[in-house]
């Protein structure tokens, strides 16, 4: 349960606004968890925020942005290790969290490959270990280099430290392996050897670790591998990356194979032939969990026939071939202390209860989100309340309920406030659903640019990794040179060391010669910025890195794409319709992006800004493929494939796949039964092609 607005309500605008919100605090999860090893949430609570993403995305797929969590994996590789690219990218898994969504997984899955219901289609199961992923190569059966998944492209390199783990092999058993093998799996730490290591930190009068995955994480990436060989790290093996070789024809045949070559399996895994033993067989290891000795957070289901896994491939960040069933959340119960209001970079009023600190699951919490004031009525929370909190749904925990909300001395309903919080006070307006004419759920301080906290909020968005990226000035700084009036736009962050004769940044508190000289040097590096990134950093409503690359596409240039928004503010103008009709933009963002460039304030920090960067002109995309960014739409039966895996050869391709037949239709592949859709490309001269010219095209 989530109690933000139901993804099923959300208009396409909301749906933009959700999608690039929760795309910077999945990534922000991501950092914490995969880089920092100090999660912020629990895992079930993580999970929600990707569930929600990935059923926005599916009610809104012209909407699935680059950056979108359903795209990568983890986080960029931590700094101070060596880095190493993987070969093959190390995905991550969809999850589902109930009975039904695991006979759903399968039926996708038969759907798919078209496998009859009445045909066995085996899986295997087993336990999903909570510990580090780790990628360990082999050539010619020596062990060369590990690992981490890092952001799933690139890992950091603990090769040394992996090489102490008691149960990785540093040659392997046997002469049959492959000679190139990359044997993944799961670093972890066994409960009662966590037990002693905090017995040893309490003796010792250091802090205690979090739990055995942080502890587990944090052993693995040490830069002396002196440290991470005193710990006590071991490794399942229950996968691979890089091969020169087959490994064999079936999941469970190749695990095995693993264990034949010298590494540690779960003897947990089990070969289940139908969905009922694979739910059988996640109830037995939920019912076992405390007793395994190890966290486990889940249960892992695989298509067994390496050949079948071949054919369903992969949709994002995730194989269609395997999911994680994942354990239900955890919930506590405390007091609501306060409530809080949070203004965002676009205006946006959220309010955030403060709690007494209370421990779920091991993590601390002491924050839960409240979302916006229908979410406060509908709870009916308020200051001094007893709350029930789940680690699941949003950025913070979640309030669930109010208990106790009868009692007699309660204090006064919350009221949300008419006037942002900010020193302006400026009036807050709730926005209205253009499509219903109701109020929404969004209250903003209609101040704009005027108002301080979002000034901030647009810089901290400015020197942010997806924008100008600028290493030194993160939130912190940003805040303090606020402040002190020192930057107060974008353009003030390009003339700094120009006015550092009279700042002299080096003599302030938290700053040397050497921290102002990197400043310096990190600033001075982007001031030739892409186009794609100058139109992520301007903040533009609605405008997240997946908008800011198809109008950088469209548009090529700076030039061009500033000249065509001055003159889209006339409505009916030339340069408007063919803003709005960019595929992926639509009237609403085409609006939004207008608002910004006609606001006089806006022109003049554009303006200054301009005068210190370069701006490089976009690529335009190539591609040798024959069907690359050509709109492409399937009708009718096909018969050599089903629907779904059509799509995604046609995707693979660099194709955009549309449901319906427009004048922007490049080519309808019609197999039999195929009716309105063939009559309307026919009638609008778009290519025609059957299911066999189809393959011959993309197979040349």
């Amino acid at each position: 349960m989530t109690a933000l607005k139901d993804t099923d309500d959300l208009t396409r605008e909301e749906a933009m606004t959700e999608l690039e919100r929760l795309a910077g605090v999945i990534a922000e999860h991501d950092r914490h968890y995969h880089q920092m090893d100090a999660p912020k949430i629990s895992d079930v609570a993580y999970d929600a925020l990707r569930q929600r993403n990935a059923a926005i995305e599916a009610r809104f797929d012209d909407l699935v942005r680059p950056d979108s969590p359903s795209k990568r994996v983890g986080t960029r590789p931590a700094e101070g290790f060596g880095k190493i690219a993987h070969n093959v990218a190390m995905l991550s898994l969809d999850n589902v969290f109930s009975d039904d969504e695991v006979h759903e997984f399968t039926k996708r899955v038969r759907r798919f490959l078209r496998w009859p219901e009445d045909q066995p289609l085996a899986f295997t199961a087993e336990p999903k270990i909570d510990g580090l992923s780790c990628a360990i190569r082999y050539e010619h059966g020596r062990l060369v280099q590990a690992a981490t998944r890092g952001d799933g492209r690139t890992g950091e390199d603990v090769t040394n430290n992996v090489r102490t783990i008691i149960d990785v092999p540093q040659t392997l058993k046997g002469d049959d392996w492959p000679e190139v093998l990359e044997v993944r799996g799961e670093v972890y730490i066994p409960n009662a050897e966590f037990a002693i290591m905090n017995a040893a930190q309490v003796a010792a009068s250091k802090p205690v670790y979090a739990n055995p995955r942080n502890a587990a994480a944090g052993s693995l990436r040490q830069l002396d591998a002196s440290i991470s060989a005193a710990r006590p790290l071991r490794f399942f093996a229950y996968a691979w990356g890089e091969i020169s070789a087959p490994v064999a024809k079936t999941q469970r045949q190749a695990v095995q194979n693993l264990s034949k070559w010298g590494f540690s399996i779960n003897a947990h895994m089990r070969l289940c032939q139908n969905v009922d033993e694979m739910i059988a067989v996640y109830q037995t290891i939920e019912a076992a969990r405390s007793s395994l000795g190890y966290d486990i957070d889940g249960v892992v289901y695989k298509v067994d026939r390496l050949d079948l896994q071949e054919r369903l491939g992969f949709v994002s960040r995730s194989p269609r071939w395997a999911s994680a069933h994942k354990f239900p959340p955890e919930q506590a119960s405390t007091t609501l202390e306060k409530i809080d209001i949070q203004v965002g970079r676009t205006g946006a009023l959220t309010p955030v209860a403060k709690l007494k600190a209370v421990t779920v699951g091991g993590v601390m919490v002491s924050n839960a989100s409240l979302h916006n004031a229908d979410e406060i009525a509908r709870l009916d929370a308020r200051e001094g309340d007893t709350v029930l909190i789940q680690r699941a749904g949003d950025v913070i925990p979640q309030i669930v309920k109010v208990l106790e909300a009868k009692q007699v001395m309660r204090s006064d309903p919350f009221q949300f406030p008419k006037v942002c919080p900010c020193p302006l006070k400026t009036p807050t307006v709730r926005e209205i659903d253009e499509k219903t004419g109701e109020p929404g759920v969004i209250t903003r301080c209609s101040g704009e640019f005027a108002c301080p906290f979002q000034r901030v909020r647009h810089l901290e968005h400015f020197v942010s990794r997806q924008a100008f990226d600028i290493e030194g000035l993160g939130k912190k700084q940003i805040a303090a040179f606020f402040d002190e009036k020192t930057i107060i736009e974008p353009a003030d962050i390009f003339t700094l060391k120009d006015r550092n004769e009279t700042l002299k940044l080096e003599t302030c508190e938290g700053w040397g010669d050497l921290s102002a000289r990197n400043l310096f040097a990190a600033i001075e590096a982007r001031r030739t910025i892409s186009l794609e990134r100058l139109l992520i950093a301007l903040g533009i409503r609605h405008v997240g890195q997946t908008n800011a690359r198809l109008l950088s596409t469209a548009y090529l240039n700076w030039e061009r794409f500033h000249v065509a928004m001055l003159a889209a503010q006339v409505p009916a103008s030339e340069a408007f319709i063919y803003l709005k009709n960019i595929d992926g933009v639509g009237p609403i963002m085409a609006e939004a992006i207008v608002h910004f460039f006609a606001e006089p304030q806006t022109q003049g920090l554009v303006e200054r800004l301009l005068a210190q960067i370069d701006v490089k002109d976009a690529i335009a995309p190539k591609s040798d493929s024959p069907v690359a960014g050509k709109t492409v739409v399937f009708t009718g039966k096909l018969e050599q494939m089903s629907r779904d895996e059509a799509k995604a050869k046609a995707a693979a391709l660099g194709a955009k796949i549309a449901g319906s037949v427009s004048a922007k239709t490049n080519i309808l592949i019609a197999g039999p039964g195929a009716g309105s859709k063939l009559k309307k490309a026919n009638d609008l001269g778009v290519r025609v092609m059957n299911e066999d010219e189809w393959l011959e095209l993309i197979e040349h």
